[in-house]
């Protein structure tokens, strides 16, 4: 259902640092960047398919905004592997990998904050059957 998601970061390049970094067990890495007249630097981050869906751009709105983002991980050591590139790069654990049943069964996830204080996640979905 979700096409793309842009997100309002302080600091760009630190962000796309960051994601590229601890979510590459996910295959999350840099699609394109460019400056925008005016805002600064935008960067495209995307998945195994190459479609863009992650967009950081500079902060226009200084408020409290975080978010919650989930981004798919094709298997539990994949998860795993982000816990570890999370703790490596000294960002907040908020929840260590684990079953959540109270999702589903197989809802296998690890919970982080990145630099500009969203709510990360992620997930790799075992269905029965």
């Amino acid at each position: 259902m979700l096409d793309h998601l842009a997100l309002q970061c302080t600091d760009v390049g630190a962000a796309s640092d960051f994601y590229t970094r601890v979510f590459a067990p996910c295959g999350v890495r840099e699609l394109m960047r460019h400056d925008a007249p005016g805002t600064g630097p935008i960067i495209a981050l995307c998945g195994p398919d190459s479609f863009p869906r992650l967009w950081l751009g500079s902060a226009v709105d200084t408020g409290h905004r975080p978010v919650h983002l989930a981004i798919t991980a094709p298997t539990r050591e994949a998860v795993d592997a982000v816990f570890g590139a999370a703790t490596d790069a000294g960002a907040e654990v908020l929840h260590e990998p684990r079953v959540w049943p109270e999702y589903h069964p197989g809802y296998y996830a690890v919970f982080v904050r990145d630099p500009d204080g969203n709510n990360v996640e992620a997930v790799h979905h075992t269905f029965p059957g």
